[in-house]
């Protein structure tokens, strides 16, 4: 399939070289040619300001130079009427005879329609979710998992060849504290009186985990230390991590372990690097503190950490990498983490984030372009918070998974395209505020059903010609009405919608795209019928097709957004 903007961008361009090359417009390089819907679609299809571009570069009236343009405009199919427009837009309208023959080209495009080619021999990865296994996925988590996975869908759309991504950190002070939650757990079942550890993890999901432990282990493990404990808890968290994504249909290629950075010496391998470029020095405080921080380190005794002069790359401050304990902080192993995916040889490697990392990705950014890797590569889109309502009021969390909502909950109300697609169709840069009423509600008022049942409804049509024998071959789809050529331009517009998601890291655009599509869809359905007295056999053949062609355009919908085509409900 075309994408029509980019088409018609084409046209005028080989127009105003034909012009220049018959001297009716001056010789200029020709800047980029914009071509978009107008905001009025009753104007045209497809418009262009580039003759009000142009006005001072050729020394004529914008209008004119519309008119010149359009005089030199190559033949093209889909090109139907062409006009100036007020000060100078040349507005296309799309060849109705060529629109009613995309039927057929979106039918043999099928699972594949609007394939692009913007990726094509290139490999991308997606890293998301990311989750330390110390607890349940809960529903902030699965909002990037879901952003992340759609992404992915829209990439490998986009013909990259594309690698799912989990970051697996089971090391650190968070890992330990669960490890020791557990001992504690398990120890107070067995009728020990020990006290949870401060910054422990309160979910009644440690006590069912410590249940399982002491039935297989008995009391053998009552003199163990915390290790052990966080390994037995971190497989049994882990393992309901993934069994949760997979209930959303998403599945990671690759699960890289943190802890590989430090067995192969790659953490401490980017601080050397950092330091042999002059970015790394010791000091109690930054270089740029002022001196009443410095007076205040000294009386304290404060003992010097390892900096990154991030100060130097637009950063308000300069950051600790190695704390005083010789401990690194996040930054430093999330910067040879990302070394080692530039290595591993991606084309486009994008991160998906929630709000609390705003601050460390752009720390970890610039330590990549001290290193003199291109951070153009690499893509962050930060999303922001789920609030979940029932019966309009907030629900605040569960006390099984520690005051936070696990999707698993979730998932066992709705099911998992409703999850998919409200934490889908909300910018990022927005929060969520999901209803659980609504995503539950089977009627219209729920976007869910409503996108879902327009494959539905063409799925239902088929069946009813299977029954009668009726089938589409050999229609004549110049009989096609005006509705349906509204709803095939609507279709043309698919390519343009996936373009800007794809540019923009912006999934909800075709959420958006989708319900709007539905909403266009069906009132037609309501007044296009196929099996009716009054309809003829050659215009229900024609209408056939033209719903063969609606259901490949649903069901490609549905599956770039990772929900599922039902063929009934």
């Amino acid at each position: 399939m075309k994408i029509m903007p980019k088409e018609h961008a084409a046209l005028i361009r080989r127009a105003i070289e034909s012009a220049q090359a018959a001297g009716e417009l001056p010789a200029f390089e020709i800047p980029e040619v914009r071509v978009q819907p107008p905001a009025n679609p009753e104007l045209a299809d497809y418009a262009s300001p580039v003759a009000m571009q142009l006005g001072k570069l050729a020394r004529k009236a914008p209008a004119q130079v519309a008119e010149i343009i359009i005089r030199h405009l190559p033949e093209a199919p889909f090109v139907g009427e062409v006009s100036v427009a007020g000060p100078g837009f040349i507005n296309f309208r799309l060849s109705e005879a060529w629109l009613k023959q995309q039927v057929e080209a979106i039918i043999a495009e099928g699972e594949g329609l609007f394939t692009l080619d913007i990726g094509q021999g290139k490999r991308a990865q997606v890293e998301f979710v990311s989750a330390n296994p110390t607890g349940p996925l809960h529903i902030g988590r699965t909002r990037g998992a879901i952003v992340g996975d759609t992404i992915a869908r829209l990439l490998e759309a986009a013909g990259y060849t594309v690698e799912r991504e989990y970051y697996f950190n089971n090391a650190g002070r968070q890992m330990e504290m669960l490890g020791r939650t557990l001992q504690v757990r398990y120890l107070q079942m067995i009728g020990h009186d020990v006290a949870m550890p401060a910054d422990g993890y309160a979910g009644e999901y440690l006590k069912e985990i410590a249940e399982e432990l002491l039935q297989e282990v008995g009391e053998d493990w009552i003199g163990k230390g915390w290790q052990p404990f966080k390994e037995y808890a971190e497989k049994i968290i882990f393992g309901w991590i993934r069994n949760s994504l997979h209930r959303l249909g998403v599945y990671h290629d690759v699960f890289f372990n943190e802890n590989s950075l430090y067995d192969d010496g790659s953490v401490w391998k980017a601080l050397d690097d950092l330091r042999a470029r002059g970015f790394v020095y010791e000091a109690a405080v930054w270089e740029g503190a002022d001196e009443a921080e410095r007076a205040a380190a000294e009386a304290q005794g404060t003992p010097a950490a390892t900096w990154f002069r991030s100060s130097t790359l637009g950063d308000e401050k300069d950051r600790v990498v190695v704390k005083a304990s010789g401990d690194p902080t996040y930054t430093l192993p999330d910067v040879a983490y990302h070394v080692n995916k530039f290595e591993r040889g991606f084309d486009q490697m994008v991160n998906i984030l929630g709000a609390d990392h705003g601050t460390q990705y752009k720390t970890v950014q610039r330590g990549l372009t001290a290193l003199g890797y291109d951070p153009a590569k690499l893509h962050v889109v930060i999303h922001q918070m789920v609030r979940i309502y029932k019966d309009g009021q907030l629900i605040k969390g569960s006390t099984r998974a520690g005051d936070v909502i696990p999707i698993d909950d979730v998932l066992d109300i709705v099911g998992s395209d409703p999850v998919r697609y409200f934490l889908l169709a909300r910018s990022t840069n927005t929060d969520v505020d999901f209803d659980l009423d609504l995503a539950i509600a089977r009627n219209n008022e729920n976007p869910v059903f409503y996108i879902q049942n327009a494959h539905v409804r063409c799925a239902g049509i088929f069946r009813m010609a299977d029954e009668q024998g009726f089938t589409d071959e050999g229609a004549d789809l110049d009989l096609l009405g005006e509705n349906e050529a509204a709803f095939l331009r609507q279709v043309l517009r698919m390519g343009e919608a996936l373009t800007y998601a794809i540019d923009e890291m912006a999934p909800h655009q075709i959420a958006f795209y989708a319900l709007e599509t539905a909403r266009l869809f069906h009132p037609l359905y309501d007044s296009v019928r196929v099996f009716h007295s009054e309809v003829p056999e050659d215009v229900a053949r024609a209408r056939l097709r033209f719903y063969h062609a609606a259901k490949v355009v649903f069901h490609r919908l549905l599956t770039l957004m990772g929900m599922s085509a039902p063929e009934v409900m």
